[in-house]
């Protein structure tokens, strides 16, 4: 797979990787992303978000993973880099009920994330329920490649959210006016609360930037990128 296309596979899920990137930086606070910034498709139902850049490995070769904790210490969650160099990450507490999910490379064409409690499959790109008895998809942990090639965690997002929204939403609780100016829209009308991504309103000018503010001048970005209880805070399920 040639350079651009792994590029396209990473880019696919946002609505565009300028605004993606605009977010990121003003989620992260100015932490120094690299060229190669994961969107992994869905994040699910997890957390409220709130906690700050932790950094998960030095280094994640593909078809490695590594275990962590985010949001908090008590939340369970695993990095995976696939085959094509995509930066997956998901809470490993199985929406079920709360076993613990595992990393298998030898499943499927990608590997799969499995629960063996009770046979619980999801999708390692997407973290969908590909089968057995989880009533939804794995929450997401937003993972991103900073220019050293550390990977660091983020954000979360909830089942039925897109990495935007999840973190415009945790960027939204915690400074509405970064998030306005990050380009996030008001709250969406999503079923399980997800917040709005960043607006993508048509122009009829296809030069022009949807972002940019009609009092700024040309070429100014608005977003500026800078260089519990016994209840899981990603799943909502009691552990």
């Amino acid at each position: 797979m040639s350079e651009f296309e792994e590029e396209r596979v990473r880019a696919d899920s946002l609505t565009t990787r300028r605004d993606y990137l605009r977010i990121v930086t003003t989620v992260s606070g100015g932490l120094a992303i690299g060229s190669t910034v994961i969107a992994a498709g869905v994040l699910p139902r997890h957390g409220d978000g709130g906690a700050p850049p932790m950094l998960v490995a030095e280094k994640l070769s593909r078809g490695q993973a590594v275990a962590f904790e985010y949001p908090t210490d008590r939340d369970r969650a695993m990095g995976v880099r696939l085959a094509d160099g995509t930066l997956v990450g998901y809470s490993t507490v199985c929406t079920h009920l709360a076993c613990g999910v595992l990393w298998q490379p030898d499943r499927g064409d990608e590997g799969e994330l499995y629960c063996p409690c009770h046979d619980g499959v999801f999708d390692v790109r997407t973290g969908d329920v590909k089968s057995g008895p989880p009533p939804r998809a794995l929450p997401k942990v937003v993972l991103v490649e900073d220019t050293q090639g550390r990977v660091w965690a983020i954000g979360t997002a909830r089942s039925g959210e897109s990495e935007e929204q999840g973190l415009c939403r945790q960027l939204r609780q915690s400074d509405p006016v970064a998030a306005e100016q990050a380009g996030c829209d008001g709250p969406s009308s999503d079923p399980n609360g997800g917040a709005g991504g960043p607006s993508s309103a048509p122009s009829s000018d296809p030069n022009e930037d949807p972002d940019q503010d009609p009092n700024q001048g040309p070429g100014q970005d608005p977003g500026q990128d800078p260089g519990q209880t016994g209840t899981n805070s990603l799943t909502g399920v009691r552990t």
